[in-house]
């Protein structure tokens, strides 16, 4: 049984990860496994979107706490293993966001501690009614300062620093209100919701979305002067697409585009 399940349907992939006896925690193999599949899915040009799920009762529970304490046990005390683990946790949330293609997470049950990072990462998000989200460490003594980064890039820092500091889940439909998911759905519904969403997004011009969502993480980082003037020069060239010259020509002539891409 594969740690992790890929399916194809059309331009969406889903990914789905498959070790509900540990709450789909991001073991080293788990970890593996995704960053596997998403190198393969940058190179991918028949993929537009790309769904993560997880089997069982939950979506993720966060690090693999048994393989965390396993690793005290080097001659180090596990540094050197907890270093390398959090730098490989870094690398596939990092690839998520560098993919060409738009990362819609389906989330239930619960998602914690990485879990929780793993939501945040995403491009997108819908959960399930009665999910719970948190960044619980510090409730065993280990605060989630990894998981902090994608957190207070997506909500409020007060939030951020209260959901880090007390330990406390916070619901669904809280968690639509601060910007951590974009949507709420009844839990028979998710996986529908989910895959009309992807359905949308893979509709779209592939190359546009790519160079839209390459844009749209680089200039967060910008000043507002600069921000304007980096995504004025990724319109122009965005312009001088054969397939943008045939988009706006259908949108004129109020026809179905022929992309080639």
């Amino acid at each position: 049984m594969a740690i992790l399940e890929r399916n194809d349907t059309g331009a969406v992939a889903t990914l789905k990860m498959n070790a509900p006896e540990r709450l789909n925690a991001l073991s080293d193999e788990m970890l593996s496994a995704l960053q596997s599949e998403f190198d393969a899915l940058r190179d991918d040009s028949s993929i537009r979107a790309v769904i993560l799920s997880g089997e069982g009762k939950a979506f993720c529970a966060g690090h693999d706490l048994k393989q965390m304490t396993a690793g005290r046990q080097f001659e180090d005390g596990g540094k050197a293993y907890f270093q390398d683990l959090f730098a490989r946790c870094a690398q596939m949330m990092l690839s998520i966001q560098s993919l060409p293609q738009p990362v819609i997470a389906q989330v239930h049950g619960i998602a914690t501690a990485a879990g929780c990072q793993l939501v945040a990462t995403c491009d997108l998000a819908v959960a399930a009614e009665g999910t719970r989200f948190g960044v619980n460490g510090v409730n065993i003594g280990l605060f989630c300062s990894t998981p902090m980064v994608a957190l207070s890039r997506n909500i409020p820092r007060k939030r951020a620093f209260e959901m880090l500091t007390t330990g406390d889940f916070i619901s669904a439909e809280k968690a639509v209100e601060l910007g951590l998911i974009n949507r709420v759905v009844p839990e028979m519904l998710l996986e529908h919701e989910t895959t009309t969403l992807a359905d949308q997004l893979a509709d779209k011009l592939g190359s546009a979305v790519k160079i839209g969502k390459q844009a749209f993480y680089k200039q967060l980082d910008m000043s507002i002067e600069e921000a304007y003037a980096y995504t004025g020069d990724v319109m122009a060239q965005n312009m001088l697409h054969r397939d943008t010259e045939e988009g706006i020509s259908a949108f004129i002539e109020k026809r179905p585009p022929n992309w080639h891409q």
